[in-house]
């Protein structure tokens, strides 16, 4: 395992993509410490803000210390485990496409934006656009799971294809905004306007959400086989807000009328 210690006092922003066990595994630690970082508009070194300890060669990444102003953390990394015991900023798992990362800490916004495969499990809070596309893409996440034990902002699975997002804590505006398939489960108090814009995909809340966008219709109340092994994942994966849902029904919700409208909204009911 290499273990990367933030070291550095700056308030400018760090972006270091190159932190992935792909990028490290057949380098030594002084070759990981020359690899380039962007540090504001300078070109600097990853040995300027980290100190590097251990091997790499197993594919195991451990960084310890508050990162929240280092960007892309992971983005890209297709296989091995990075742990953050910390915050961590911006873009995180962006992009990736296998591999795990675990963040004992918060993080910024754009958690696993655009992600194609992997785990990503935030055991704080995570900001705005988890799993969500970039500005002017087509698409957001196509694929993997993000998991955040906390809260988390705005636009929660904007555009998401595919995949799986789930939010132990209150989340901000417009969640499965857009959405065109793959599935979001909230646990906490959801924001404003939920599911607006929905073509496919499923959005199922765990607290009360109260009105509904009226271009949404009520279809049954049922028990779907697959929410329960939706939510036995979840345990298994030691997610804490699933721990204690079991049984139950759900009111299903058709929509989103004014898009493709193929979508459903499931509110549980204990």
């Amino acid at each position: 395992m290499l273990t990367l210690q933030y070291r550095a006092d700056t308030t400018i922003p760090v972006e270091a993509e190159g932190i992935t066990p792909d990028q490290f595994a057949d380098k030594s630690p002084a070759e990981i410490a020359k690899l380039p970082v962007q540090h504001g508009n300078r070109a600097e070194v990853l040995g300027d803000f980290f100190r590097l300890e251990g091997d790499a060669s197993d594919r195991h990444i451990r960084i310890e210390g508050d990162c929240g102003r280092v960007k892309w953390i992971g983005a890209g990394m297709q296989s091995g485990t990075i742990t953050i015991h910390g915050n961590v900023g911006m873009h995180v798992g962006a992009e990736m496409v296998g591999g795990e990362i675990r963040v004992h800490g918060n993080a910024g916004d754009w958690v696993g934006g655009e992600m194609h495969g992997g785990l990503i499990h935030v055991h704080g809070d995570a900001g705005h656009l988890v799993g969500a596309a970039y500005r002017g893409s087509r698409h957001g996440m196509r694929g993997g799971a993000i998991l955040v034990d906390g809260k988390a902002g705005n636009e929660i699975a904007a555009t998401m294809r595919r995949g799986f997002i789930a939010i132990g804590g209150a989340t901000g505006d417009f969640p499965a905004v857009g959405m065109i398939a793959g599935s979001l489960l909230l646990f906490g108090q959801p924001g404003g306007r939920p599911a607006a814009g929905m073509k496919r995909g499923t959005l199922a809340l765990f607290a009360d959400p109260g009105p509904l966008l009226p271009t949404f219709r009520f279809a049954c109340a049922y028990r779907p086989l697959f929410m329960a092994l939706l939510l036995k994942q979840l345990q298994a994966w030691g997610f804490a807000a699933a721990q204690g849902i079991q049984g139950g029904r759900y009111r299903r919700y058709c929509g989103d009328l004014v898009s493709l409208g193929k979508g459903e909204i499931l509110v549980w009911e204990a």
